[in-house]
């Protein structure tokens, strides 16, 4: 017989028996028929059943004719406990589903190799650098001359890939009035061949591109915004883009696997390097360097030469530092290089949520343990009502093994429904949490496929869980003893021991949870709350630009038609808003024409009548009238006094901004404002310096502003509705201007949280999970001990006992067990806070209040939970427990 026959035929037992007891008939019917006697026959051939089962086993795989029965016996059992089954199922497919949607955002995050040649020989360079109070800080920008020497020295080791940040840019095909938004990103021409990547269309960038600056002004569309955009029409080639005040052509368009070196941002247009206005100035960094190291190249000579490339490059330059004090300037050169591994890209988004997606990953390990520790307790409980049923098969010849495989198998079955049901959740949640990464106008976009990367975590996890919860119960049923069973009785202290230990396990396990919860709902609350020094509220941002520069007095009559509209209570001018990402303006600061000083000065461009648009108090001096120019005036914060002046009144006194070429520009104060955010809630407050947006050249006469933003004080309506009226207004007013974004203060101010609400919010959801099925499994725990205990309780009513010795005879041994847990979790929990530090803000993990809230609420959910297994003890009937005794 065939081994595939022996395979279906497990699977059609019924079809196999109507087939041996025929044949079993027919030898009979043949005896009989050659002259023997029915009787005789029938007793020499003997059990008709036994020769079936001898039969059936050298017809079938015998492994897998046992696994089908106990499919379908598990089948059965989880049916006859709808309730158990389907709580088991839910709690386990939450955590499961948590945890796939957590690896799906690392993987598409930090592990998916970038899909190019040689990806896993793709590094990054980084420098290392001390700041002025040496404390080491990190970043991976560099300037194009300096990438150029660093490539020049690598040839033979490694080829260097220059690739600037992905910026969100303005973008036309037709006229300026059809302006939209569009990822841009400049590139290496040789990017494109180092990677091995074909074109969908047309050509893509070459070494040719890359030799002479602003000569080739090409573009090159990924085949993602190919799609998006135009409709995968290939008549694309050729088509005009205006981009930054230049016109660009496209030639070509990507490979459809390759969206970009990003991950988290999928780029639409890329454009050669050499195109780049700062490609030919060492004093402004811009672009990052990718490494992809030829194959047996050691990393650290490598690195070394780089590192010393990039000094002798730094120290040359630092010579023309005439405006940083010679502190800075020893710092500055202490700089490292760093090649770091980046096979998976590198992105902005990589640095920001590295720490908080590892930590996320610890909280829902730590729900998927709890939650198997639950459900361990359930199957635990439910293998002691079967006793009997394990006691019969043991006495029937069933052995050990046998009897693991029969409760394994039914946990397997629980685990892949709950496992199916997960990977339902984890498909909406994983692209749910990245929707809410990053501003809303400019969403994170990460690549979440579900290929067999996440089928085989996925299958791996519920291996994992099958184990975790469904070992011990089956260990505990396989060790029954058949004649204590039989007989009713049972060990239930050895029993009870590991329910406690997992129960304190899982207590511990929740606690850590809502601490870690509790810290980051803390540090937002603290951030979110914070003085900001101004309003934001009912404040509306147009940034606008003028490719061609426009003088002061043009920008003020634009904010003089601005302030005609109805709605409109109040208009300004600055540089650029407040808590904008990437707007900074600082330098070196001289009082007294000293030497300029260690610690950096911040500026920002402002119009008069700027602090009242904000709602900022003048504390001292005046504001900023219509013939105020820098350099010249400047009113400063309090930080910017205190740091400067020491204190003192300011008002009258001068100071110079130092700039790098060492020449200086002079500021007379005229006012004090408080302190108030300038780029970032996460740090202190700096020093500023607020300045006219009149700006003064080395002639004398006025410099025209190519960019700034309208700061509209809205009432009685929302300030977005407003939006396309003021657009269109600007336009229209003077066609010289482009509105290249409309947005609230607000927004600004709550994109600095979007992180810490993240995490704030997930680790909510997961404490409340985390506490739900820890006070299930304390529910569990206590009903079966109460079970266990019916004859000794209703003997204790019987001879007097009171409730309240009942509920302590009840409850004791799990508030001990609550208790060790806590005390474990707590352990935990302070192991784990100098992991977390640099994701807190305003609150320590030391906090009393950190440690006692969790304590608390987990009391209070042991208490609800213990609350249904008193109540069943103070209501056993002892007249019905002694009969049965």
């Amino acid at each position: 017989m065939s081994f595939w026959s022996r395979i279906t035929y497990a699977f059609r037992g019924d079809r196999l028996n109507h087939e041996i007891d025929e044949e079993f008939a027919a030898h009979i019917e043949e005896a009989i028929a050659a002259g023997n006697d029915p009787t005789e026959v029938r007793r020499t051939f003997g059990s008709q059943l036994r020769l079936r089962e001898l039969s059936r086993d050298a017809r079938i795989v015998a492994w897998l004719d046992c696994l089908r029965a106990d499919l379908v016996f598990g089948w059965r059992q989880l049916l006859k406990r709808k309730i158990t089954t389907a709580a088991a199922v839910l709690s386990l497919a939450l955590a499961i589903g948590a945890c796939t949607s957590a690896f799906r955002l690392i993987d598409a995050l930090f592990l998916r190799p970038l899909p190019v040649a040689h990806a896993d020989r793709i590094n990054a360079l980084a420098i290392r650098v001390p700041d002025g109070n040496g404390v080491p800080r990190t970043f991976d920008v560099f300037s194009y001359p300096e990438f150029a020497r660093m490539r020049a020295a690598a040839q033979g080791q490694a080829e260097l890939i220059a690739a600037a940040f992905t910026s969100r840019s303005d973008l036309t095909y037709a006229t300026d009035n059809e302006m939209e938004k569009g990822y841009v990103q400049y590139v290496s021409g040789w990017m494109f061949s180092t990677f091995e990547l074909q074109p969908t269309l047309g050509r893509l960038f070459t070494a040719d591109d890359e030799r002479t600056p602003g000569a080739s002004p090409y573009a090159v569309i990924s085949y993602n915004y190919w799609t998006r955009r135009f409709a995968n029409d290939p008549s694309v080639l050729g088509r005009s883009v205006h981009i930054g005040g230049k016109i660009f052509q496209i030639i070509g368009v990507g490979p459809k696997s390759f969206t970009g070196i990003e991950p988290g941002t999928i780029t639409d247009i890329f454009l050669p390097t050499m195109m780049n206005p700062d490609v030919t100035r060492d004093d402004t960094r811009w672009l990052r360097t990718i490494v992809v190291v030829n194959h047996g190249v050691p990393i650290e000579p490598l690195r070394a030469k780089l590192d010393a490339v990039s000094l002798h490059f730094e120290t040359e330059r630092a010579r023309g530092f005439a405006g940083m004090s010679q502190h800075n300037i020893e710092m500055f050169l202490q700089m490292k290089i760093l090649i770091e591994p980046a096979s998976s890209g590198v992105s902005r988004l990589q640095d920001d949520y590295r720490r908080a997606l590892v930590w996320l990953g610890v909280l829902v390990a730590l729900v998927l343990l709890i939650a198997c520790v639950n459900v361990a307790n359930l199957m635990t409980a439910q293998a002691a009502s079967r006793a009997r049923e394990m006691a019969l098969r043991v006495s029937i010849g069933a052995g050990r093994s046998r009897l693991v495989q029969l409760v394994l198998v039914e946990n397997a079955m629980l685990a892949v429904f709950s496992a199916a049901l997960g990977a339902i959740f984890a498909w909406w949640a994983a692209p749910f949490v990245v929707s809410h990464i990053n501003p809303p106008d400019n969403p994170a976009h990460l690549i979440l496929p579900g290929d067999w990367r996440v089928l085989a975590f996925g299958s791996l996890l519920t291996l994992a869980v099958t184990l975790l919860f469904g070992l011990a119960p089956a260990l505990r049923a396989s060790a029954i003893q058949p004649v204590t069973a039989l007989k009713g009785g049972e060990e239930p202290h050895s029993k009870q021991r590991s329910m406690y230990a997992l129960i304190a396990a899982q207590v511990a396990f929740c606690f850590v949870v809502l601490f870690l919860a509790g810290l980051f709902v803390a540090t937002f609350r603290h951030l979110s709350s914070q003085p900001l020094g101004f309003d934001a509220k009912n404040l509306l941002l147009l940034e606008t630009y003028t490719p061609h520069g426009q003088l002061p007095e043009s920008w003020s009559q634009m904010a003089d038609t601005l302030r005609a509209v109805p709605g409109v209570n109040d208009v300004a001018i600055a540089g650029w808003p407040l808590l904008s990402p990437g707007n900074t303006w600082n330098g070196s600061i001289s009082i007294n024409a000293g030497r300029p000083t260690d610690t950096w000065g911040w500026f920002l461009t402002i119009s008069p009548g700027w602090l009242g648009t904000m709602k900022m108090q003048l504390l001292e001096g005046r504001d900023f009238n219509s013939t105020d120019a820098f350099p010249g005036e400047a009113i400063v914060n309090q930080t910017f006094v205190k740091t400067f002046f020491n204190g003192a009144d300011p008002i009258g006194h001068t100071f110079e901004k130092v700039n790098p070429s060492g020449s200086r520009q002079l500021c007379q104060i005229i006012g004090v404002v408080p302190d108030a955010a300038y780029s970032s809630l996460h740090d202190p407050i700096l020093p500023v310096a607020y300045v006219p947006f009149r700006q003064l050249n080395e002639k004398g006469t006025f410099n025209p502003a190519d960019g700034g933003t309208f700061l509209l004080r809205i009432s009685g309506i929302n300030p977005l509705s407003l939006a396309p009226t003021l657009r269109r207004l600007v336009g229209q007013t003077n066609p010289a201007y482009r509105v290249s974004n409309v947005q609230t203060q607000q927004e600004l101010v709550d994109n600095q949280t979007i992180r810490e609400r993240l995490l704030a919010s997930l680790a909510l959801f997961f404490a409340t999970v985390a506490l739900l099925l820890a006070a299930i499994g304390l529910y569990g725990v206590l009903n079966y001990s109460v079970l266990q205990r019916e004859r000794e309780i209703g003997i204790r009513i019987a001879v007097g006992a009171r409730i309240g010795s009942i509920a302590r005879l009840v409850t004791a041994q799990i508030f001990v067990t609550v208790f060790i847990g806590a005390a474990a979790g707590i352990a935990l929990g302070m192991a784990s806070v100098r992991y977390v530090q640099t994701l807190l803000f305003g609150v320590k993990g030391t906090d009393p209040s950190m440690l006692i809230a969790p304590a608390l609420v987990l009391l209070a959910a042991a208490l609800l939970a213990a609350l249904p297994a008193v109540l069943r003890a103070a209501r056993i009937d002892p007249s019905i427990m002694l009969r049965a005794e």
